[in-house]
């Protein structure tokens, strides 16, 4: 199992993440980058972060590199302040996972996440333990920068039509869940003109009313308010703030790959060019894409796909059916705030949030997972069982079987021995009937 999962390195604090992996990390990115350059250090609000944070920084200057330490701010915010500030980041922080977790994620010099051919050489150099330290005198550069949530804020506003989001005078209620999006949402909103009630927007990292995760059943005060009030949307952020989850005026959760399908169709409109998803989204995607006369590119779970994919293509949209939307003309990397302040500037043109969940075609889907010890061999098995049948399949991260009505995703976890099963059709029924034909395929070529 590698080192660094699909997203950095995670686990208990003061457990598996120690202050001494901490260090180690950081004194492996900065050997990876030769003493050469400026690492970028923040942290989201977990009460282990200041512990990690400082010892991450300690790692880094031990081998003289210059660092900045940004503080408490978002994972967008690090990568927005790496890409014109630093030639690397560290973010000290286990976004969605409960309170009790933590951990180290790299960016990229460009503001992206970090590589995955980047984190092999980074991982090769912790796991040999072959650091460079460097002369006593020679020892990095130590900064401190308290400004790059403005800076961040500010990007966003350029990033969208302020004027025109301003003149509606919106009314959002924000749960930003305790997190380091209580450092940057409201202020964001109310610099967009909108009325702004705000819930858990206090940083605290015992995160006493939920987990960092925004799912639904936990965001039900959210919702009331959002009717109760009269609002026009309700937003909800993760623990590091690069997801959000949306409800409309109605109080009604807005499905997160219907988001990610109505945001692209209504980009596309103005903004003609390639859209990028992972192969584990909905068909909305090929249908948006299809009706726009588009390519739309598939790529392997993970937003790190999703980006470089992006960059490669000069994709004008990208993102996951997760909340995590990718817009490049911000940055290439997931962005809750940016996708609060995308949606309000669409709502702008007159549309409700209900009126563009109507927008994009009706799916249903259906998923499960089976346990599986020999995921590699089962994975093989399953392959040779598709190919050269009558549906079309795509290897690009499982078996992904097309169907005339739908698709079968079957798809090994990387950090599980488990197999996951996703299907997708017009209907209920079918989509269920899908995912059963996939549970039969598994459970042959796993025995």
């Amino acid at each position: 199992m590698a080192f660094f999962g699909t997203n950095g390195v995670r686990g208990i604090a003061n457990e598996y993440i120690t202050p001494q992996l901490a260090i180690d990390v950081a004194k492996s990115l900065g050997t990876y980058m030769g003493s050469k350059g400026i690492i970028a250090v923040g942290r989201d609000t977990r009460i282990s972060g200041d512990m990690l944070k400082s010892a991450a920084i300690a790692g880094a200057l031990s081998t003289g590199v210059t660092v900045i330490d940004i503080g408490t701010a978002p994972i967008p915010a690090i990568q927005y302040y790496v890409r014109d500030h630093a030639d690397a980041g560290i973010g000290v922080t286990a976004s969605h996972n409960p309170r009790e977790y933590n951990g180290i994620k790299l960016v990229a010099g460009d503001g992206s996440e970090f590589s995955r051919e980047g984190e092999k050489v980074v991982e090769k150099i912790y796991m040999s333990k072959e650091f460079s330290t460097a002369n006593w005198d020679k020892t990095g550069n130590f900064h401190i920068d308290n400004n790059a949530n403005e800076y961040y804020i500010n990007g966003v506003i350029n990033s969208v039509n302020a004027e025109n989001i301003r003149e509606k005078k919106f009314k959002v209620v924000v749960d930003t869940g305790c997190g380091a999006g209580s450092l940057t949402l409201p202020f964001l909103l109310r610099r967009l003109g909108c009325e702004v009630i705000t819930l858990n927007a206090q940083i605290d990292g015992t995160f006493p009313w939920r987990n960092p995760e925004p799912t639904p059943d936990v965001l039900t005060e959210l919702a009331d308010i959002v009717k109760s009030r009269g609002a026009d949307m309700g937003v909800a952020q993760d623990g590091d703030a690069d997801r959000a989850v949306f409800f409309d005026e109605n109080g009604d959760f807005i499905d997160e790959e219907i988001l990610l399908s109505m945001m692209a169709k209504y980009i596309l409109v103005n903004n003609k060019g390639p859209i990028v998803t992972p192969v584990s989204s909905s068909q909305r995607m090929l249908d948006v894409a299809e009706e726009a006369e588009v390519e739309l590119h598939w790529t392997a779970v993970g937003s790190i796909n999703v980006a470089r994919k992006m960059m490669e293509t000069g994709a004008v949209f990208g993102g996951e059916g997760n909340g995590g939307l990718i817009f490049p003309e911000h940055q290439y990397c997931r962005d809750g705030a940016m996708a609060a302040a995308k949606l309000l500037e669409i709502m702008a043109s007159g549309k409700t949030l209900s009126d563009l969940v109507k927008s994009v075609p009706e799916y249903f889907n259906s998923k499960t997972k089976i346990r599986c010890t020999e995921l590699q061999a089962a994975m093989e098995s399953i392959k040779e069982h598709v190919m050269g049948g009558k549906y079309e399949v795509d290897t690009t991260d499982g078996v992904k079987v097309w169907h005339e009505d739908g698709w079968l995703l079957i798809r090994p976890s990387g950090t599980e021995p488990i197999i996951r099963i996703f299907a997708e059709a017009k209907t209920k029924g079918r989509a269920e009937e899908l995912m059963n034909e996939g549970v039969k395929l598994v459970e042959k070529c796993k025995a």
